[in-house]
């Protein structure tokens, strides 16, 4: 009987204090972010936030209207929180510890303080697209690499244990236990913002001097598949969010599709080469047009009737890249452009990543397919995917994943590298041999504008009619503007991709991308 008594005593001792123990989570040290050279992007500094127990604030209107003057708050709305009938509400979250002090000294009945973290970012808009940003209550990832590496960012939660009476009040001698947060871990990022500064201002002018509606620029390390930066604008300040579009937030380089018109000649001239159909130095015949039912195709740009392949890709002649895409056939010219990362995700590590538009051969009509698939219509990429095309050529025909953190360092100190995913595409030859022929459309076709003094630069233009989804047809007026590239010739160390969207003057890849590449090109070169 003694011992029944003493378990139904325990039993209800138990419940007791469950009922008393109120229980509060304490966010974590969230990880730094930094860039390359050890600049911090994103970083969490001490707060301080004061929350009130109600039912020990004696005065609510009168503490509301001193706490607001502190704060900056609504008095009204403080007043209604502090005469509430709970036992615990947020007064402030993340003060600055100065402005915490000022509330400390004023000794409020009822009001109390907790260390809270609060997430900063030193770049401001510079790298907000890619770092993106937390939710300020809880420090949770919300956008960007933030979201995307959110478990590792995070650490784990501590606690707040409280004792309190029936009447809400903390009950002096009873159970108050803190268990700390462990901090999460680091990022190390490719970004060097050296270039990222330089991008974000060529393509700034860019869209002042063409009134294109958006912009995007993404250089890579070929080599490594390191992106050392990646700028898109509109762009937007992470510390000032209340009137956000979405659109400003979205990192367009890696969530928004174009066609990409005659960059993606890289791609049907590589395969041909790689395929065994042609040589740089074969002559082909090339007609005045190729008519395909109701499609005419046409070159815009003057030239002989013949052409070797060299001459086709530095005057950019869409009849002869659409007779090296017939020689291949629809089945090899889609298998190629698979192998070179289109129609499907490349594997960056961050949040949204679209994959694009490579129809299966099946689906490919009779007609005008191969033709307009060749010179980069009915194939839908980003801005990253074609960078990458780009890059396997750079890298002697291997592919490398692209990625933005190149180690993850835990709380002990302890580095995971990253080791990115290589595939090899085209042979060493072709891709040197491609390189040559891209030099030939910077040093006598049209992108002439790419040259950056000093180097030996290869790339290609890209003109596309702006598809309207909308719509379901071609803008009359809008066009997609692209130059993508890289340098040295003959030992690639950066590849740039630039694309803006809609512009009104110099509405062409060689005069509206093509300076946007030579300036980012120099800067990152240098």
């Amino acid at each position: 009987g003694i011992a029944h008594d003493a378990a139904d005593l325990s039993h209800v001792a138990a419940r007791g204090l469950g009922q008393r123990l109120h229980t509060e989570t304490l966010a974590a040290d969230r990880g730094t972010i930094f860039d390359a050279e050890g600049r911090e992007l994103a970083l969490t500094v001490d707060s301080v936030t004061v929350y009130a127990n109600p039912q020990e604030v004696t005065e609510p209107a009168v503490e509301a209207r001193y706490l607001a003057s502190l704060t900056g708050q609504d008095p009204g709305e403080l007043a209604r929180l502090l005469g509430g009938d709970g036992s615990f509400v947020y007064v402030a979250r993340q003060l600055d510890p100065a402005t915490a002090d000022r509330v400390r000294a004023a000794g409020l009945p009822g009001v109390y303080f907790l260390e809270e973290p609060k997430r900063v970012y030193p770049a401001g808009s510079l790298t907000a697209q890619v770092v993106g940003f937390v939710q300020p209550d809880s420090n949770a990832g919300l956008e960007g690499l933030e979201l995307q590496y959110e478990e590792e960012l995070s650490g784990t939660p501590g606690q707040l244990r409280v004792e309190r009476d029936p009447a809400g009040r903390t009950i002096p001698q009873g159970e108050y236990t803190v268990t700390p947060a462990e901090p999460g871990s680091d990022l190390v990022l490719t970004l060097r913002t050296s270039i990222q500064f330089a991008a974000t201002q060529a393509l700034a002018e860019a869209l002042e001097r063409t009134g294109a509606r958006a912009g995007s620029v993404v250089v890579l390390d070929p080599a490594t598949g390191g992106i050392l930066a990646m700028v898109n604008l509109p762009g937007f300040d992470p510390e000032m969010r209340s009137s956000l579009q979405p659109e400003q937030v979205r990192n367009r380089a890696v969530t928004d599709l174009f066609e990409p018109g005659s960059t993606q000649k890289l791609v049907t001239i590589a395969a041909a080469l790689e395929a065994g159909l042609v040589e740089p130095g074969t002559v082909l015949e090339i007609p005045e047009r190729i008519e395909i039912l109701d499609t005419v195709f046409q070159d815009f740009t003057e030239h002989p009737a013949q052409l070797t392949v060299t001459e086709i890709v530095a005057h950019s002649s869409n009849l002869g890249t659409i007779l090296l895409g017939e020689m291949l056939g629809a089945q090899r010219l889609h298998d190629f452009m698979i192998g070179f990362g289109q129609g499907r995700i490349t594997g960056v590590d961050f949040p949204g990543e679209a994959p694009g538009v490579v129809r299966p051969v099946e689906d490919w009509c009779l007609t005008t397919c191969v033709a307009g698939t060749s010179i980069g219509y009915h194939v839908s990429v980003t801005a990253l995917q074609m960078a990458m095309a780009y890059s396997a050529i750079a890298n002697d025909g291997v592919w490398v994943r692209p990625h933005f953190v190149a180690e993850i360092v835990d709380g002990q100190g302890s580095r995971l590298a990253m080791e990115p995913e290589r595939v090899q595409v085209v042979s060493a030859v072709t891709a040197r041999q491609m390189r040559e022929m891209l030099a030939a459309v910077v040093e006598s076709g049209t992108g002439a504008l790419a040259a950056v003094e000093g180097y030996r630069v290869a790339g290609k233009t890209g003109t596309t009619k702006k598809y309207l989804d909308a719509t379901g047809a071609y803008s009359d007026e809008d066009v997609v503007a692209s130059f993508i590239g890289l340098a040295p010739v003959d030992r690639p160390r950066v590849v740039i991709a630039v694309v803006l969207d809609a512009p009104q003057e110099d509405a062409s890849g060689g005069k509206g991308a093509a300076p946007v590449f030579a300036a980012v090109m120099l800067a990152a070169l240098h």
